[in-house]
């Protein structure tokens, strides 16, 4: 109790979540009005919405990279004052072509790249930030960090919900709001100067991020199943969800945002949950569990149940993405040398950000082919295989935190 008072008391950290609050509720606002734009309001074909995601987020795997390198060699707070000082120009400029009467597939994909681009560039230094700030409770500071983000999350969904009624307009000119007050309250923070800095190619800083990773199986590991995971169940999440909220249960964009705060409701609880248990010993052991039970979850709603017990999955789905994407986090984290910290935590923003757009492609091509509910079958079974590798194959199993 008292280390975790300890974090709550540090204006610092307060300062943090703050940021991460506002430009958190713009960027969850970002998934669901993109998805609901060209599935709900163009009518877009599902093998060519999955292609327009993927062409969106795709690159911000390589900007993501650079981020990472970029964060580790100067100060990230200078860092992310920047990013957030352009990004409101995003849906400043999608919000200036719907009034042109614009608004059409090419327009969407600028803005949905472009806020892309400001997402992968700056999470590696969002996330190098707050080992310095935590100190010794890493474990609490991500958990409460990812518990506020998706508190934020469900912020974001419900207002981006009401576009059916609305329409886009409000809904991006917050978007630019909420970005440049998390710019503002970033500036307050004290500057992040880097230590033992390298005169270093960005190349031969990039390479060494990528040995330090490899010099740290448990990481290594850990990101692989991570990565994998999130091919397909971010996947199924950003493309195959949507697809079965519309065309399997009739709903709308309020229905489409009720079922999303839900799921991440449940990722909130499970999160403020694991603060009050936390530090865990042995984290690798229930990260694994997790993609065992999310097995159970996603077949239950592969079932085509009644709407509640759907919505019931839902909550179960976000339970356990808020409890593996928490431990991942932690895992990685808590493990990372400072030197190389930035750019190790880029590879594992990598493979929440960076993955989902690739399995958006892979899933929107199934979908269209065998039909809405078959893109959740990879999904399924990948996280069998996942849970096997990691016990049979890996020592995720075994990791043991220093934290405790």
């Amino acid at each position: 109790m008292k280390n975790e008072n300890k974090i709550w008391r540090n204006s610092e950290f307060r300062l943090y979540l703050g940021s991460t609050a506002f430009s958190g509720i713009a960027f969850a606002m970002q998934q669901l009005l993109l998805s609901w734009t060209l599935i709900g309001i163009l009518e877009i074909p599902a093998t060519q919405v999955g292609i327009i995601q993927a062409a969106a987020g795709i690159p911000g795997i390589f900007v993501m990279l650079l981020g990472g390198v970029r964060a580790d060699e100067r100060d990230p707070r200078a860092l992310l004052i920047r990013v957030y000082l352009f990004a409101p120009l995003l849906p400043v400029f999608l919000i200036t072509l719907i009034n042109l009467q614009q608004l059409n597939i090419f327009s969407v994909l600028i803005w949905a790249l472009g806020m892309s681009l400001c997402v992968s560039y700056s999470a590696p230094a969002q996330q190098a930030i707050l080992n310095k700030i935590a100190s010794s409770s890493v474990q609490k500071a991500v958990s409460a960090a990812t518990a506020i983000g998706f508190i934020v999350q469900i912020f974001g969904l419900a207002l981006a919900g009401t576009i059916d009624e609305f329409g886009l307009l409000p809904a991006l000119s917050f978007q630019a709001v909420c970005i440049g007050l998390g710019a503002m309250t970033i500036r307050r923070l004290n500057p992040q100067p880097p230590t033992n800095v390298r005169k270093e190619s960005s190349f031969k800083k990039l390479t060494s991020g990528f040995i330090a990773i490899y010099e740290k199986r448990e990481i290594m590991q850990t990101l692989l199943i991570n990565f994998i995971s999130s091919v397909f169940n971010a996947g199924a999440f950003m493309i195959v969800f949507p697809f079965i909220v519309k065309e399997i249960y009739d709903g709308n964009a309020f229905v489409l945002s009720f079922l999303m705060i839900i799921f991440y409701a449940g990722a909130t609880t499970s999160n403020f949950l694991m603060i009050r248990i936390m530090p865990v010993v042995r984290p690798g052991r229930i990260f694994l569990i997790m993609q065992l039970s999310r097995m159970l979850i996603l077949g239950v709603m592969w079932l085509q149940p009644a709407f509640w017990i759907f919505s019931l999955a839902c909550v179960g789905w976000g339970l356990n993405m808020g409890v593996t994407m928490t431990l991942a986090r932690t895992i990685v984290q808590e493990s990372a040398t400072e030197e190389h910290r930035a750019r190790i935590m880029s590879v594992y923003s990598l493979g929440l950000l960076g993955s989902a757009p690739i399995g958006a492609l892979i899933l929107g091509g199934i979908v269209e082919a065998f039909g809405t509910l078959s893109g959740l079958v990879p999904a399924i079974c990948i996280s069998l295989i996942l849970f096997l590798y990691g016990i049979l194959w890996t020592g995720v199993y075994h990791y043991r935190s220093p934290d405790k």
